[in-house]
């Protein structure tokens, strides 16, 4: 009877607290709410509404009122930069930093944020200052992403191979396009009249490191094939036949399929050695393996122009029988009126009949013309990150800047 009672007098007592309580926090929500400008509410109506652009009209104009309105202001920015309104975007961080009370989490944020405005604009001098300014706070990870991007942009491999090393001090992550910047420094030490052989080497072999480091797999192919044909490169321009031919071979089994990009390169190394048949019959035996367009198209002028006509059909009736392609059959039939054109001059008439006993009545230039004109499209390599398409190779894509999102394939052979 007593714990009956003791509940009758408890209950109402609970009740009554959170009675005072609620009107409390009703109380304190109204002032909190009378305090805030009409154009707040503006703004809310109109992004009910699905008017945006009436909407930032009025948070701008909030934040004007009430300068002490940080996210706001942040949020906007935000707003401004996904809209690409730079200027207005830039001008609201700004105003952010130039408050002497600001605190400095908000300060550094504003700094970051306004980093990547001047970043969008295109403005990468002034990007690069304001990331740099951020490297030591909470921000210095994505500073550094962006800083290696704005060095990549402008080419400057030096700075985005020590902004790569500055990064993987701060968080343990593989970066393989660094063996890249290491190839593009390559590159660049042999271009001119007065190439750079040692500064060349020794790109090549902090390359070979950084692949080492990031370790084996199918994901390393691009790295290693590219890697190799600039070695081949050097001894070529040293005039080191054998050396080129063995960096050449290695690529058949480290990147079996950036073969076809280095098929001619790989031929010419056989035939300066005196070893032109067994390269040919090499590059046949990996074309079983795998196949593609580009070795294909090779092997086909190359037997053409050592063996005739007949060996070379032989090849590529065989060839496309086992592997359907338009865009072969295109290639094969291009050759084939190039070599007529030249016949008619005088240069090889009784040689020109080949193709007649093997396309009896045939009109090739029709014939190629039809083919050609519906197989235009699928003779481009594609990125796999944007799409971006391209006649030629690259090992970066020029739309999206992505490393390594191009298939050594033509659009053709991925479908």
């Amino acid at each position: 009877m007593d714990f009956e009672t003791w509940w009758l007098v408890f209950v109402p007592i609970l009740f009554a607290l959170g009675w005072v309580a609620a009107r409390v926090d009703f109380r304190q929500m109204m002032s909190e709410t009378r305090t805030l400008p009409d154009s707040y509410f503006k703004g809310l109506n109109f992004l009910l509404n699905e008017e945006p652009d009436r909407a930032i009209d009025a948070f701008v104009e909030v934040a004007k009122l009430d300068p002490e309105t940080t996210e706001l202001h942040f949020a906007l920015g935000s707003l401004f930069r996904r809209r690409g309104e730079m200027e207005r975007a830039i001008r609201v961080h700004q105003s952010l930093l130039s408050r002497a009370d600001l605190p400095v989490a908000d300060r550094e944020n504003a700094q970051f944020q306004i980093a990547q405005d001047f970043l969008k604009s295109g403005m990468l001098d002034r990007a690069e200052a304001a990331f740099e300014a951020v490297r030591e706070t909470r921000f210095a990870i994505p500073a550094m992403r962006a800083l290696i991007r704005i060095y990549e942009s402008e080419h400057d491999w030096p700075r985005a191979i020590e902004a790569v090393r500055r990064l993987r001090a701060l968080v343990d992550e593989p970066v393989p396009q660094l063996v890249h910047y290491q190839c593009e420094q390559a590159e660049g030490a042999l271009q001119g009249k007065q190439p750079d052989f040692e500064r060349a080497a020794k790109a090549l072999d902090e390359a070979d490191n950084a692949i080492r480091k990031l370790g084996t797999g199918q994901g390393m192919y691009a790295s290693q094939a590219r890697v190799a044909g600039l070695r081949a490169r050097v001894a070529r321009m040293q005039g080191q036949n054998e050396q080129e031919r063995a960096y050449l071979v290695s690529i058949l089994s480290s990147a079996p399929e950036y073969v076809g990009l280095y098929a001619t390169e790989l031929l010419d190394s056989y035939r300066k050695l005196g070893r032109g048949e067994e390269g040919v019959a090499m590059l046949r035996s990996h074309y079983q393996q795998h196949p593609s367009l580009d070795i294909f198209n090779v092997l086909f002028r190359v037997l053409r122009e050592q063996e005739g006509h007949l060996q070379a059909w032989a090849f590529a009736r065989d060839a496309l029988r086992a592997h359907p392609s338009l865009l072969g059959l295109d290639k094969m039939l291009e050759v084939e009126l190039q070599d007529q054109g030249q016949s008619k001059e005088g240069a090889e008439g009784a040689e020109a009949v080949g193709v007649d006993q093997i396309i009896a009545g045939a009109d090739l230039s029709l014939l190629r013309s039809l083919i050609h004109r519906h197989t235009q499209r699928l003779d481009r390599y594609s990125c796999s990150s944007c799409g971006f398409e391209a006649r030629h190779f690259y090992w970066q894509c020029p739309g999206c800047n992505s490393w390594e999102t191009y298939a050594p394939r033509r659009l053709e052979e991925l479908k």
